[in-house]
């Protein structure tokens, strides 16, 4: 039967739409997980007086959560190469919503732990489920500013974590604001229900599908490219995992003097540099057709910013310059999924990259952790009103880790092997 020339553009429109509607919808998902994984930058100090808690129980509540989110990654690329993305996901994020829920209502700091713990179990596939449909949608060429919008998505849930959750908190209390974080995440499951869409593998991704659990786990967690390019973005997210994602809002509030509030809009602008630098430094790259010159350039102007925000005398208004331009820059780390995508089989492609994503949650664990010890040893804590406080010059020793961190990230990339946004291994 002839088409007409309205039908066919019309059905190249939709064609061409309807992979980033598929890829949008799977990215909320991870856009409510930033939400949970970033909110206790916000509630830090709530949490601490609820429980009558210090900063390093604090951070056990929230590295918990990573520390699912780590052990369950060892299994969410297998699962998800094996079965139905959607039906996965969707899972997933009901276990997160009930979660979140159940948490609101706790009275006990162990049931808070078990609720983290759950959360993160689902949110182990936050990220991977939006890659493996993007890498079925999306041609490989296009798959770094791909990366780069489902990562901006996550960062608008952790700028909404810090200063609109913190106006919620100061106006309704923690509970009440993880009740309407549960609410949100009802809204998200239905319409991720009706925006996923699976698209059927190709026959000879099926063939190629039959090979060992061994086999696989030698060719994609021994790689050294892999492990090179994972290392790279756990390192270069280290200033979320630590000011982001915890105590940001708290050490802005001891470096400038300000209220808490104009610390959480601060700290809320990390990223929303995040939020633009994902995709435009993934469209620089996949222009350029290099991964490797965008990701130097990141770490070494990241590293440069972080050591003006961490010791020379700056105001209000520069900080937040600062901040932009230091979740900007670090968004490079996004180069490092299309790389190793790139790097590996088509029929791997949720396992490969589940090993960076595994290497940056499990280091929200190890830095957090870290940053809290150094913190709590440092010896100049006192209470203020039931809640523990910390100096400037506790929270500037800590926070030395930051920059060692990009120093490393720098090493990580000696080796790796430049893909020119092309799938080298078939």
């Amino acid at each position: 039967m002839l088409m007409t020339p309205e039908y066919r553009q019309s059905n190249r429109f939709v064609e061409s739409i309807l992979p980033w509607v598929v890829c949008f919808s799977a990215s909320l998902f991870f856009f409510y997980e930033f939400i949970q994984g970033n909110m206790f930058a916000s509630i830090a100090d709530n949490i601490m007086h609820d429980f009558n808690i210090r900063a390093d129980r604090m951070s056990y509540l929230s590295s918990i959560y990573y520390l699912s989110n780590v052990l369950f990654l060892f299994v969410a690329g297998l699962i998800l190469d094996k079965y139905s993305t959607k039906k996965t996901i969707m899972v997933a994020m009901l276990l997160c919503v009930l979660s979140t829920f159940v948490m609101a209502c706790a009275q006990s700091f162990y049931v808070a732990l078990v609720c983290r713990f759950v959360t993160g179990a689902g949110s182990a596939f936050c990220f991977l489920g939006p890659i493996r449909l993007a890498s079925r949608w999306f041609p490989p060429r296009r798959m770094a500013m791909v990366t780069g919008a489902i990562v901006t998505m996550a960062m608008t849930g952790g700028m909404l974590a810090q200063y609109p959750l913190t106006k919620l908190v100061a106006q309704l209390g923690w509970r009440e604001a993880l009740m309407q974080i549960g609410y949100l995440g009802s809204v998200i499951l239905v319409l991720m229900g009706f925006g996923i869409i699976d698209k059927a593998r190709p026959v000879r991704i099926k063939r190629e599908k039959k090979i060992s659990l061994l086999l696989t786990a030698q060719k994609v967690y021994l790689n050294p490219q892999t492990l090179r390019a994972a290392f790279y973005s756990s390192f270069m997210n280290m200033a979320i995992a630590v000011f982001g994602a915890m105590i940001g809002t708290l050490y802005l509030v001891q470096r400038l003097g300000v209220t808490k509030e104009q610390a959480s809009v601060v700290n809320s602008i990390l990223f929303l540099g995040a939020i633009l630098g994902g995709p435009m430094i993934g469209w620089f790259s996949d222009k350029l057709g290099l991964r490797l010159l965008p990701m130097k350039i990141g770490v070494l102007t990241s590293f440069f910013i972080l050591l003006i925000i961490l010791f020379l005398p700056v105001s209000l208004f520069f900080m937040k310059i600062l901040f932009f331009l230091l979740g900007f820059f670090t968004a490079a780390q996004i180069i490092s999924y299309a790389l190793v995508a790139e790097s590996s089989s088509s029929a791997l492609t949720a396992t490969a990259v589940s090993v960076v994503s595994i290497l940056v949650q499990g280091g929200y664990i190890f830095y957090q952790n870290i940053f809290s010890m150094l913190l709590t040893k440092h010896g100049e804590m006192q209470m203020l009103n039931g809640t523990p406080v910390y100096s400037l010059g506790d929270y500037q020793l800590a926070a030395l880790i930051l920059p060692i961190g990009l120093v490393l990230a720098f090493f990580a990339l000696t080796g790796l092997k430049e893909t020119y946004g092309r799938q080298l291994e078939r």
